[in-house]
């Protein structure tokens, strides 16, 4: 697993190409042999489509001549930074000397697999970029088989996913009746009904993109010695696969005549021997199944840190992992997408008095719901 991120900003406003030299030049100086990094996800506000694709590939081209046959995952996506920035940058690392890893590519995708005596971790990025842009179904589709084939290269099945980033263009947008977040929840389904037989989801988060097109990240690890993953629940919500019918938006689509529900655990834990990881899904301002703070930004960050919170009660961590004493401690990374770019001033001031110090990356971007104005995830490193 990952053991710390990084964040980093450029620090002279210029063009989009001029902050990235900045930002990758910084992540360079961090690097060492006991500081690795594992994957880059790049934040980047761009005015077209078209723009997007050749910053991307500036930005691919830029990574893997910097680190070779050891290019870590990496993910570039069309969402806007806090101004003045154009493009901001967050990257895991891990300790190569305590696992062996190897960096791979398939189908002009890099991605990273990571194996220690516990277990082998697979980490890729940006599947389905830049793969129909216009049509949101055929996206999905296809980002999910570019899943599908690294999975299958590496002999590990979508029943090893344990976290995955669903970036979708124009999340809300309906056509034809149909938003593009249920298209993308009806194309999970059917990829989780046909190849994962385990009966719990991987911790998640849907998010939305600028521009059209789905992207996928994914992390799946496969055990190969004591290793438990464990999904946990908020008390105080549904979890989202129990949702009704009523927040879920738009008509129908499967033959079934019932929308199709966003299939993902609240958290998971991952615990070993060395330690444990917490994966902290998208969290927003939801009690039961009901948006809290309606046009209220605070209330709802409040409510959302409140949630995540539930999420890493030190007493339940302790019951679920069977390790007397274990706590969640605090976040490694808090990731924080807001909706609106007016609100950012608002939500650092809150998230940073919650967790003072801790490596946060805060990015506009449409969530899942008309009424939710912001989303925050986070992941936990718990050692024994």
């Amino acid at each position: 697993m990952i053991k710390d991120y990084s964040t980093f900003i450029p620090t002279v406003p210029g063009s989009v190409e001029e902050e990235w030299k900045q930002c990758l030049k910084e992540l360079s100086l961090t690097c060492s042999k006991t500081n690795i990094p594992l994957k880059i996800n790049v934040f980047t506000d761009q005015p077209d489509y078209a723009s997007y694709l050749k910053v991307k590939k500036f930005i691919d081209d830029s990574v893997r001549e910097t680190f070779g046959d050891k290019c870590p995952a990496i993910s570039v996506l069309c969402q806007s930074p806090e101004k003045p920035w154009k493009i901001i940058a967050e990257t895991g690392f891990i300790d190569a000397t305590s696992c062996e890893m190897v960096s791979k590519v398939l189908n002009s995708v890099p991605y990273v697999v990571r194996t220690t005596e516990s277990m082998k971790e697979v980490w890729a990025g940006g599947l389905g970029a830049s793969l129909f842009p216009d049509d949101t179904r055929k996206a999905a589709v296809a980002a999910f088989e570019q899943m599908r084939a690294i999975l299958t290269a590496e002999q590990i099945s979508f029943d090893h996913i344990v976290r995955q980033w669903n970036y979708i263009g124009d999340i809300l947008e309906v056509k034809r009746e149909v938003q593009n977040y249920q298209k993308f929840n009806e194309v999970r389904s059917e990829f989780y009904h046909k190849y994962r037989n385990v009966h719990s989801y991987p911790a998640a988060t849907g998010i939305g993109m600028k521009f059209g097109g789905v992207v996928l990240d994914f992390c799946a690890v496969k055990a190969l010695a004591n290793l438990k993953i464990i999904a946990i629940d908020n008390p105080d919500q549904i979890r989202p696969y129990d949702y009704s019918q009523q927040v879920l938006k738009g008509k129908p689509l499967c033959s079934k005549g019932i929308n199709q529900p966003p299939q993902f655990e609240r958290a998971l834990f991952l615990t070993e021997n060395m330690g444990s990881t917490l994966f902290i899904s998208g969290t927003a301002s939801i009690i039961g199944q009901d948006t809290i703070g309606i046009d209220d930004i605070e209330e709802q960050t409040i409510v959302t840190l409140d949630n995540i919170n539930k999420l890493t009660d030190s007493g339940r961590i302790s019951h679920l992992s069977g390790e007397a004493g274990s706590d969640a401690g605090d976040p490694i990374l808090i990731r924080v997408y807001i909706k609106n770019q007016e609100d950012f001033t608002k939500v650092k001031a809150i998230c940073e008095k919650r967790y003072p110090g801790v490596p946060s990356v805060y990015i506009e971007a449409d969530i899942c719901r008309d009424n939710l104005l912001v989303e925050i995830e986070a992941e936990f490193l718990i050692g024994h």
